[in-house]
């Protein structure tokens, strides 16, 4: 398998991003490979750190191992938003291969201070069972959740990156990856407001430049336009779950709705995660990565 380094290094000289898909069942993440496997296509495949717990962490690294070893498809396995050192050395022992520590609901002096241990933490593990593990951090604040919004979204100056900081942040935490804040929100709000900054992108990416992989967090609501030129501005990964989860459990409330008789667990989750697979499939294509397993 190559290295999760080598695929994002790829996906920044080639400028096309790598989709980060969040799953919780083996149905969701059995169609997120099939999409990818249809595209041919690089994925990272993400828990929360409630889904890492619903479905279990040891687990998903079983079966992510598994569809790698079935679709010798380049298949990372991320933990998403980790709040704390417990749960992502719990990620780790399980055996992920990239984790977002996302302190960014802390001062920023706390945040970078303990961002910089975890990387500490995960450097020595590598050194100790040579293993390779990304560590993305995360500087701004994300407003929003993985659910659909009905209020519109209010973005405020001082919720967004600062060029300078990340510059300082990346140098001092020793991170790969920095999720950053320009106007991307979590969810999907249906009355809009998710306007990316692209110049403080630009910014950010004249400070990073070569230093590390930019991140964008809530995907799922932000315009094709603003996505495409995200990537051209140099964004490497960018994460999906509200439009994921929306698909899935509006195709399960229909086909209940059909078939209301219907007591075979696959047969009612089928549709679900062929809904699924559709978004992932829509949001490869859309994000370049198409036919570019190495």
């Amino acid at each position: 398998m190559l290295k999760p380094v080598d695929v994002l290094n790829s996906a920044r000289s080639e400028r096309y991003a790598i989709g980060s898909f969040n799953f919780s069942t083996a149905e969701i993440l059995r169609a997120i490979v099939k999409a990818a496997r249809e595209r041919k296509a690089p994925i990272i495949v993400s828990t929360s750190e409630g889904e890492g717990n619903f479905i279990g962490f040891r687990e998903a690294a079983a079966l992510t191992n598994a569809w790698r070893a079935a679709t010798k498809l380049p298949i990372i396995l991320n933990l998403d938003h980790g709040k704390s050192s417990e749960i992502i050395k719990k990620a780790i022992a399980a055996g992920y291969d990239a984790i977002h520590f996302d302190g960014s609901s802390l001062p920023y002096e706390k945040n970078l201070a303990e961002t910089k241990k975890i990387v500490e933490y995960v450097r020595n593990i590598e050194k100790t069972f040579d293993r390779q593990i990304l560590v993305e951090g995360e500087l701004g604040y994300l407003r929003g959740s993985s659910n659909l919004h009905k209020e519109a979204l209010e973005i405020k100056p001082e919720d967004l990156t600062s060029p300078d900081q990340a510059n300082e942040f990346a140098d001092k935490t020793g991170i790969d990856s920095l999720a950053v804040a320009i106007g991307n929100a979590h969810g999907v709000f249906a009355k809009g407001g998710e306007k990316l900054d692209l110049e403080r992108l630009r910014e950010i990416r004249s400070k990073l430049e070569g230093k590390i992989f930019l991140v964008l967090h809530g995907g799922s609501g932000i315009s094709e336009n603003d996505i495409k030129e995200a990537i051209r501005r140099g964004v490497v990964k960018i994460n999906v779950n509200t439009e994921i989860r929306v698909a899935y459990k509006e195709a399960i409330e229909e086909e209940i709705k059909e078939k209301p008789e219907e007591t075979t667990p696959y047969k009612i989750l089928e549709p679900a995660a062929e809904a699924v697979r559709k978004v992932v499939s829509e949001k490869i294509k859309l994000f370049g990565s198409e036919n570019k397993v190495l």
